[in-house]
């Protein structure tokens, strides 16, 4: 199972957000994780419009979490901005196979994925960010 990079930058932005205290912007979080400034942008609009993140424009602007972290839970955020529809063509139902309906791969691994979702769904922001000091000062000695 792998995430998508879009995932795994949306996970990294929001538990810089959860360790922070004020507004952040996508160009601190950029540096730190010395990943592109774009595709954090595009990040950000994307867990914004899911209602994780607050965005402000402007002076004094960033972005915060919408919610406390210990009300995000990491198995919704991947099951929002993951397509698993497409984990094999089959599951998606858009492939024509000549073993349809006689394969036992489709139920196989649609259940490690529940599985998968489902370990996911024990976490909190809060949980994966639990030890917030040591979480700052990688993200400090990242800056350097």
């Amino acid at each position: 199972m792998q995430l998508n990079l879009r995932t795994d930058y949306a996970l990294r932005m929001m538990m810089a957000l959860a360790v922070c205290d004020d507004t952040v912007s996508i160009d601190w979080i950029a540096e730190r994780y010395a990943i592109s400034r774009n595709h954090l942008a595009k990040v950000a609009q994307d867990l914004a419009a899911a209602g994780y993140i607050e965005t402000q424009r402007g002076r004094g602007g960033g972005l915060r979490l919408a919610h406390p972290a210990e009300r995000i839970n990491v198995g919704a955020v991947v099951r929002k901005l993951e397509h698993f529809e497409g984990f094999v063509a089959c599951m998606g139902g858009k492939a024509d196979c000549a073993i349809d309906g006689a394969c036992g791969l489709k139920p196989a691994l649609g259940g490690a994925l529940e599985a998968f979702l489902a370990h996911l769904d024990k976490y909190t922001l809060a949980d994966i960010t639990a030890d917030r000091n040591a979480v700052l000062r990688r993200l400090a000695a990242n800056a350097a």
